[in-house]
């Protein structure tokens, strides 16, 4: 019989410590997720309005053992029931991934066992999965605080970008928002609440490159529209906060689904699939009205799918299940591999940021 396998993943990319671990069910073969741990930093940053990098490399060391310990507990395994250590090596923030990188690499050293070097954009590429039957190639809309952007997944460790930011990632622009609006951190589920009470048509926002016809987005612009119209209000009443939220969000919305669209097309034309497998990923995908939003787009032939709430946000699972399917493939890296902070999914793909869609 063969020896069940399990691996550990570790996130630290950000404001999020996780540790998961990851195995098969032997009936079927599909994966099961037997612990996740997630320790969040809001406490940290809070009063800052933001994350600050020292404090979150800070706040990384002081529970990535305690996370460990409690992952093993939770898995009720032992740390030589280990096959492989898998840890987000980029992109993110350079701290954060070196206290993740530099734990399990020393698992991997005291254990010896293989490490695994993991791309946090493939974590959420392949995140809902965990739970839900998904054939390649599929659809990716990644929405997160560093991210947005389209990937075509064509099969496991082979992705294609069809479209991305030209500035702000979309998670950045509700934080950013939010703070215009004196919400606090984190920014996005701030808004999301007060949008629920407000006028969503109070405000007639720009929706920048809505009219071409590709799979890229500008957020900078809109964010700027919001700066202005706070600076025009005498008094930022809750009931002002409210109507913004709500234009912003149906904005954003709007965007979305018809850049969504766009990127539908162009993956048609790429793939010609059977049937136009969307996933959405990343902690914006907890968004219940962008959900709502994207899963007006389904049809006969169209399915969107999403990750559960646990699995939107940073979290140490998906990196174990990228790490499961490297590891069965025999991708090991090598103790040398260094931390990534730019790491993009598909390596090909050209760097537009700042410099506008080539």
């Amino acid at each position: 019989m063969q020896k069940k396998k399990y691996i550990l993943g570790i996130e630290s990319s950000c404001d999020e410590t996780s540790v998961a671990i990851v195995t098969r069910n032997n009936k079927d073969n599909k994966p099961i997720v037997l612990a996740n741990i997630v320790k969040n930093q809001i406490h940290v940053h809070k009063s800052f309005g933001g994350v600050v990098p020292e404090l979150a490399a800070r706040a990384h060391s002081d529970v990535i053992d305690l996370l460990v310990e409690k992952a093993l507990k939770k898995a009720k395994i032992g740390l030589r029931d280990i096959t492989a250590v898998a840890a987000t090596t980029g992109p993110g923030l350079l701290g954060g991934l070196l206290v993740g990188v530099v734990a399990a690499k020393t698992l991997s050293s005291v254990l010896k066992i293989p490490f695994i070097s993991i791309n946090h954009l493939e974590g959420h590429a392949l995140s809902a999965q965990l739970e839900q039957d998904i054939s390649f190639p599929y659809l990716l809309l990644l929405v997160s605080g560093g991210h947005t952007e389209f990937t075509i997944v064509k099969k496991f460790n082979k992705y294609h970008r069809i479209g991305t930011t030209v500035d702000d990632a979309l998670g950045e622009a509700f934080d950013k928002t939010a703070r215009l609006l004196k919400l606090g951190y984190p920014g996005g589920p701030q808004i999301e609440k007060l949008a629920q009470s407000g006028d969503e048509n109070a405000y007639d926002l720009p929706k920048p490159l809505i009219q071409e016809k590709n799979s890229y987005f500008s957020f900078s612009g809109l964010k700027t529209s919001v700066a202005q119209l706070v600076h025009k209000q005498k008094k930022l009443t809750p009931k002002i906060k409210k109507d913004i939220s709500a234009s912003f969000q149906k904005t954003i919305g709007v965007i979305i689904k018809n850049k969504t669209k766009n990127a539908i097309d162009e993956f048609v034309k790429i793939t010609k699939p059977r049937n136009i497998n969307i996933v959405v990923a990343g902690g914006v995908a907890a968004n219940q009205y962008l959900k709502k939003t994207l899963i007006d787009l389904e049809t006969n032939e169209t399915k969107v799918f999403f990750p559960s709430m646990q699995f939107c946000t940073d979290n140490g699972a998906m990196i174990a299940y990228a790490g499961l399917l490297r590891y069965e493939k025999k991708i090991y890296s090598k103790l040398s591999v260094r931390p990534r902070p730019r790491w993009p999914l598909d390596e090909k793909a050209i760097f537009v940021k700042g410099k506008g869609i080539r």
